[in-house]
């Protein structure tokens, strides 16, 4: 058997785009937004302007630190009975938390907002599905106030799932809060720390921009080794060159400097190398995920990983289609197989459509399905003496028989074909019989099944009092309260607090 995966760059356009990305941040840098990084980074060597806030790292701070990256890590479930390893050769796959709207199709328009009931579900249906490793923030609650957000969804996801948890980086306040109510559910902060149960979203803003917010947030998650998952976003043409290289480039810059400062908060905590960057769509102007140009970006990108030995993280089973269509279908599957063959070891967005800012509970399930599809692909053609069946093809040619009722074939039919259960592979006049129903007909079905059956972990009524007073503080601070917290200007945070909201 012989699998090779997916590359779109030889060893010396490697080489390139790491030598140009060291000569670049060197010499123009990259703006740090928090006043607390920029003082970390000059302590450390970096070239420092307070009045731009732009930050240009020598060569040799950026070598040293990625020596500190560890190449694999554990992820640990609420009550600690799951887990699971990432390292640079494993394939693992998740869910996306970007998602602000569900399919609902009761409503008009196919959607309609998501609420914490919702992100419940999810979470639920997560919980039981084989392939599925982890869940985030991926169906935002709009009926709970933002600065409580983290508070429900924690508690939601300590309930109700035995599996990791996702959420990002938004602020020191938010984030902070998010290790305190882990820790009490956990059984403490060592604890926390020594099995981490979060993974952190940190998106530089392109072109190259760390964000102050996120920044304060990055500081707590590299403090407590969550692993965090360091993912520019950048549109190839509009926040980026149009270039892939080019984009390549820009996007290494701005996730090497991530990671510099990540590894001088905590040297040693554990981080994605990430992409979730994509071709600006030249008609519209808006970002194309579900493009082959994605799929390329993200091969790249896990080639540039490896290159740096570090577990990576990219997009799959994205789609800008609206509905359920084979635009939806050939899009999620197309980017998902780049992701995988690529050799991707934390593949996300399961469950969404609409460039990931809806997501629908049958697709969970219909993605996890294809991702059985997809691992069935990387165990290729198993070539050895039971499997070339010499034997067999001898007696069929001389009895005139088939193949049905042969031993070989019973022994070795569940090892050599994939059966799924929601793909439909029966006679149309059967299919009829049976309700002539479509895939998203029959994931329903199944979604309805789980979450009659799921049973999470539930809580201690001893952690649930503890989670109670500590919503107390929470519920209890203000804007103002936040944004002095995260040292925003009186004009900015409004305005992200509503970005965050609308």
């Amino acid at each position: 058997m012989k699998l090779n995966r997916l590359e779109v760059l030889d060893k010396d356009e490697i080489k390139l785009i790491h030598g140009e990305s060291l000569k670049l941040l060197e010499k123009i840098g990259i703006k740090v937004e928090s006043e607390e990084a920029r003082d970390l980074l000059k302590e450390n060597g970096a070239d420092v302007d307070n009045a731009t806030y732009v930050v240009k790292f020598p060569e040799e701070l950026i070598i040293e630190q990625l020596k500190h990256v560890p190449s694999k890590f554990t992820l640990w479930g609420s009550d600690g009975s799951f887990k699971f390893e990432v390292n640079t050769k494993s394939v693992n796959f998740a869910t996306v938390g970007t998602p602000v709207k569900i399919y609902d199709p009761s409503n008009k328009k196919g959607v309609r907002k998501t609420i914490l009931e919702d992100n419940i579900k999810q979470i639920r249906i997560v919980d039981s599905l084989k392939n599925i490793m982890c869940s985030h923030t991926d169906v935002w609650p709009n009926d709970v106030p933002y600065l409580e957000l983290h508070y429900h969804v924690i508690k939601a996801w300590a309930t109700h799932s035995k599996k990791p948890y996702g959420l990002g980086c938004l602020g020191r306040v938010a984030s902070q809060d998010m290790m305190d109510l882990v820790s009490i559910i956990v059984g403490g902060r060592e604890e926390l720390i020594k099995k981490p149960r979060l993974v952190g979203f940190f998106n530089p803003v392109s072109p190259l921009i760390l964000n102050k917010l996120q920044l304060n947030g990055l500081f707590v998650f590299a403090k407590h080794n969550q692993p965090t998952i360091i993912a520019p976003a950048a549109s190839a043409g509009a926040t980026a060159p149009v270039s892939l290289a080019g984009l390549l480039i820009q996007s290494n810059m701005e996730t090497l400097s991530s990671i510099t400062l990540t590894q001088l908060i905590n040297p040693g905590c554990s981080i994605f190398y990430s992409t979730m960057n994509a071709p600006m769509d030249p008609p519209t102007g808006n970002v194309a995920w579900g493009s082959i140009e994605t799929g390329l970006i993200t091969i790249g990108a896990a080639q540039l990983a490896r290159y740096y030995n570090i577990p990576s993280r990219g997009p799959g089973l994205v789609t800008e289609s609206k509905c359920f269509d084979i635009q939806n279908g050939f899009e999620r599957f197309m980017t998902l197989f780049c992701s995988a063959n690529a050799g991707i070891n934390y593949i996300t967005c399961a469950g969404t459509y609409e460039s990931s800012l809806a997501e629908a509970l049958e697709l969970l399930v219909i993605d996890d399905e294809l991702i059985d599809i997809v691992k069935r692909g990387f165990n290729g053609i198993r070539v050895d003496d039971e499997s070339i069946a010499i034997d067999e093809i001898s007696k069929v040619a001389s009895e005139g028989k088939n193949y049905l009722m042969l031993k070989h074939t019973a022994k070795n039919i569940r090892k050599e074909i994939f059966v799924p259960k929601l793909v439909d592979r029966d006679r149309r006049g059967i299919w009829q019989r049976n309700g002539a129903k479509d895939i998203i007909t029959r994931a329903k079905e199944k979604v309805d099944s789980i979450l009659e059956t799921q049973k999470g972990p539930g809580m201690s009524k001893a952690v649930e009092e503890q989670l109670q007073e500590y919503f107390k503080i929470v519920s209890s601070r203000s804007y103002e309260d936040f944004r002095k917290a995260e040292d925003m200007d009186e004009a900015d945070a409004p305005k992200i607090v509503k970005g965050l909201e609308d």
